[in-house]
Protein backbone atom coordinates (compact mmCIF):
# COMPACT_ATOMS: atom_id res chain seq x y z
CA UNK A 1 0.00 0.00 0.00
CA UNK A 2 1.24 3.50 -0.79
CA UNK A 3 2.32 5.78 2.02
CA UNK A 4 -0.29 8.27 3.10
CA UNK A 5 -0.23 11.56 1.22
CA UNK A 6 -0.02 15.09 2.59
CA UNK A 7 -2.57 17.84 2.67
CA UNK A 8 -0.99 20.99 1.30
CA UNK A 9 -2.99 23.97 2.55
CA UNK A 10 -2.62 27.14 0.48
CA UNK A 11 -4.15 30.40 1.73
CA UNK A 12 -3.63 34.07 1.14
CA UNK A 13 -5.50 37.17 0.14
CA UNK A 14 -7.49 37.44 -3.05
CA UNK A 15 -5.22 38.30 -5.99
CA UNK A 16 -2.00 36.96 -4.46
CA UNK A 17 -1.66 34.20 -7.06
CA UNK A 18 -2.91 31.15 -5.17
CA UNK A 19 -4.56 29.68 -8.26
CA UNK A 20 -1.43 30.11 -10.38
CA UNK A 21 0.70 28.51 -7.67
CA UNK A 22 -1.68 25.55 -7.43
CA UNK A 23 -1.51 25.04 -11.22
CA UNK A 24 2.29 25.13 -11.05
CA UNK A 25 2.32 22.55 -8.22
CA UNK A 26 0.22 20.17 -10.30
CA UNK A 27 2.41 20.67 -13.38
CA UNK A 28 5.61 20.03 -11.42
CA UNK A 29 4.56 16.94 -9.43
CA UNK A 30 2.52 14.00 -10.79
CA UNK A 31 1.76 12.83 -7.24
CA UNK A 32 0.02 16.10 -6.35
CA UNK A 33 -3.66 16.58 -7.08
CA UNK A 34 -6.01 19.50 -6.61
CA UNK A 35 -8.92 19.37 -4.21
CA UNK A 36 -11.96 20.76 -5.92
CA UNK A 37 -14.09 22.72 -3.46
CA UNK A 38 -17.81 23.33 -3.60
CA UNK A 39 -19.06 26.91 -3.70
CA UNK A 40 -22.29 28.84 -3.99
CA UNK A 41 -20.71 31.72 -5.91
CA UNK A 42 -21.13 32.18 -9.64
CA UNK A 43 -18.33 30.96 -11.91
CA UNK A 44 -15.75 33.51 -13.08
CA UNK A 45 -14.59 33.70 -16.68
CA UNK A 46 -12.56 30.58 -17.50
CA UNK A 47 -13.67 28.52 -14.51
CA UNK A 48 -15.02 25.05 -15.24
CA UNK A 49 -17.50 22.95 -13.26
CA UNK A 50 -15.73 20.09 -11.47
CA UNK A 51 -12.26 21.49 -12.22
CA UNK A 52 -12.27 24.93 -10.64
CA UNK A 53 -15.15 24.33 -8.23
CA UNK A 54 -18.36 22.40 -7.88
CA UNK A 55 -20.87 25.23 -8.33
CA UNK A 56 -23.95 24.40 -6.27
CA UNK A 57 -26.95 26.25 -4.88
CA UNK A 58 -26.99 27.66 -1.37
CA UNK A 59 -29.71 25.16 -0.44
CA UNK A 60 -27.65 22.20 -1.69
CA UNK A 61 -24.57 23.47 0.13
CA UNK A 62 -26.44 23.82 3.43
CA UNK A 63 -27.93 20.33 3.02
CA UNK A 64 -24.45 18.84 2.46
CA UNK A 65 -22.94 20.89 5.28
CA UNK A 66 -25.64 19.74 7.71
CA UNK A 67 -25.06 16.14 6.54
CA UNK A 68 -21.36 16.39 7.52
CA UNK A 69 -20.12 16.02 3.94
CA UNK A 70 -17.47 18.76 4.21
CA UNK A 71 -14.07 18.49 5.88
CA UNK A 72 -14.28 22.25 6.33
CA UNK A 73 -16.57 25.03 5.23
CA UNK A 74 -16.76 28.80 5.44
CA UNK A 75 -18.88 31.72 4.38
CA UNK A 76 -16.86 34.40 2.59
CA UNK A 77 -18.32 37.48 0.87
CA UNK A 78 -21.88 36.11 1.13
CA UNK A 79 -20.91 32.82 -0.55
CA UNK A 80 -20.25 29.40 0.95
CA UNK A 81 -17.15 27.30 0.25
CA UNK A 82 -16.43 23.75 1.42
CA UNK A 83 -14.06 20.82 0.98
CA UNK A 84 -15.74 17.45 0.27
CA UNK A 85 -14.38 15.01 2.88
CA UNK A 86 -14.86 11.62 1.18
CA UNK A 87 -12.70 12.39 -1.85
CA UNK A 88 -9.91 13.88 0.30
CA UNK A 89 -9.71 10.80 2.51
CA UNK A 90 -9.66 8.49 -0.52
CA UNK A 91 -6.82 10.37 -2.25
CA UNK A 92 -4.73 10.61 0.95
CA UNK A 93 -5.05 6.84 1.45
CA UNK A 94 -3.79 6.39 -2.14
CA UNK A 95 -0.64 8.34 -1.22
CA UNK A 96 -1.53 11.47 -3.16
CA UNK A 97 -0.54 14.92 -1.97
CA UNK A 98 -3.64 17.10 -2.08
CA UNK A 99 -3.55 20.84 -2.65
CA UNK A 100 -6.29 22.71 -0.82
CA UNK A 101 -6.69 26.33 -1.88
CA UNK A 102 -8.81 27.69 0.96
CA UNK A 103 -9.42 30.83 2.98
CA UNK A 104 -8.09 31.36 6.49
CA UNK A 105 -11.31 30.17 8.17
CA UNK A 106 -11.22 26.86 6.32
CA UNK A 107 -7.48 26.45 6.79
CA UNK A 108 -7.79 26.61 10.57
CA UNK A 109 -10.56 23.98 10.46
CA UNK A 110 -8.34 21.73 8.31
CA UNK A 111 -5.32 22.23 10.59
CA UNK A 112 -7.47 21.20 13.54
CA UNK A 113 -8.96 18.14 11.78
CA UNK A 114 -5.74 17.08 9.98
CA UNK A 115 -2.75 18.22 12.04
CA UNK A 116 -0.23 16.38 9.84
CA UNK A 117 -1.04 18.63 6.88
CA UNK A 118 1.36 21.43 5.95
CA UNK A 119 0.06 24.97 5.63
CA UNK A 120 1.36 27.86 3.54
CA UNK A 121 0.23 31.47 3.64
CA UNK A 122 1.04 33.25 0.40
CA UNK A 123 1.87 36.94 0.71
CA UNK A 124 2.10 39.56 -2.04
CA UNK A 125 5.40 41.39 -2.61
CA UNK A 126 3.56 44.51 -1.37
CA UNK A 127 0.06 45.76 -0.70
CA UNK A 128 0.38 48.02 -3.74
CA UNK A 129 1.18 45.01 -5.95
CA UNK A 130 -1.84 43.18 -4.54
CA UNK A 131 -4.05 46.16 -5.40
CA UNK A 132 -2.73 46.12 -8.98
CA UNK A 133 -3.37 42.38 -9.35
CA UNK A 134 -6.94 42.57 -8.10
CA UNK A 135 -7.69 45.60 -10.27
CA UNK A 136 -6.12 44.00 -13.37
CA UNK A 137 -8.27 40.89 -12.90
CA UNK A 138 -11.33 43.02 -13.65
CA UNK A 139 -13.82 40.52 -12.23
CA UNK A 140 -15.22 42.67 -9.41
CA UNK A 141 -17.05 45.94 -9.02
CA UNK A 142 -15.20 48.78 -7.32
CA UNK A 143 -17.15 48.10 -4.11
CA UNK A 144 -16.30 44.38 -4.14
CA UNK A 145 -12.64 45.16 -4.92
CA UNK A 146 -12.47 47.49 -1.90
CA UNK A 147 -14.02 44.80 0.32
CA UNK A 148 -11.45 42.27 -0.92
CA UNK A 149 -8.57 44.66 -0.24
CA UNK A 150 -9.84 45.42 3.27
CA UNK A 151 -10.30 41.70 3.93
CA UNK A 152 -6.79 41.05 2.58
CA UNK A 153 -5.29 43.16 5.37
CA UNK A 154 -7.19 41.12 7.97
CA UNK A 155 -6.12 37.83 6.36
CA UNK A 156 -2.46 38.85 6.25
CA UNK A 157 -2.57 39.45 10.01
CA UNK A 158 -3.23 35.69 10.36
CA UNK A 159 -0.18 34.58 8.35
CA UNK A 160 1.68 33.63 11.54
CA UNK A 161 -0.90 30.86 12.18
CA UNK A 162 0.50 28.92 9.21
CA UNK A 163 3.50 26.59 9.14
CA UNK A 164 5.16 28.68 6.41
CA UNK A 165 4.74 32.15 4.93
CA UNK A 166 5.98 32.67 1.38
CA UNK A 167 6.11 35.88 -0.65
CA UNK A 168 4.90 35.21 -4.19
CA UNK A 169 7.20 37.20 -6.43
CA UNK A 170 7.60 34.34 -8.92
CA UNK A 171 4.99 31.59 -9.25
CA UNK A 172 7.42 28.83 -10.29
CA UNK A 173 9.87 29.57 -7.47
CA UNK A 174 7.06 29.68 -4.93
CA UNK A 175 5.72 26.32 -6.17
CA UNK A 176 9.20 24.79 -6.08
CA UNK A 177 9.68 25.98 -2.48
CA UNK A 178 6.37 24.38 -1.46
CA UNK A 179 7.23 21.06 -3.14
CA UNK A 180 10.69 21.03 -1.51
CA UNK A 181 9.18 21.53 1.94
CA UNK A 182 6.55 18.82 1.38
CA UNK A 183 9.20 16.37 0.08
CA UNK A 184 11.32 17.02 3.15
CA UNK A 185 8.37 16.47 5.49
CA UNK A 186 7.33 13.30 3.65
CA UNK A 187 10.88 11.91 3.80
CA UNK A 188 11.10 12.69 7.51
CA UNK A 189 7.75 10.98 8.19
CA UNK A 190 8.70 7.88 6.19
Amino acid sequence: MANKGFLIIISGPSGVGKGSICKALLAKDNNTVYSVSATTRAPRRGEAEGKSYFFISKEEFIRRRDNGDFLEWAKVFENYYGTPAAEINKMLAEGKNIVLEIDTQGAMQIKSACPDGVSFFILPPSYEELTKRITKRGSETNETRQKRLSYARLEMEQANLYDYQLVNEDVDKTAEAILAIVAQKRQKRE
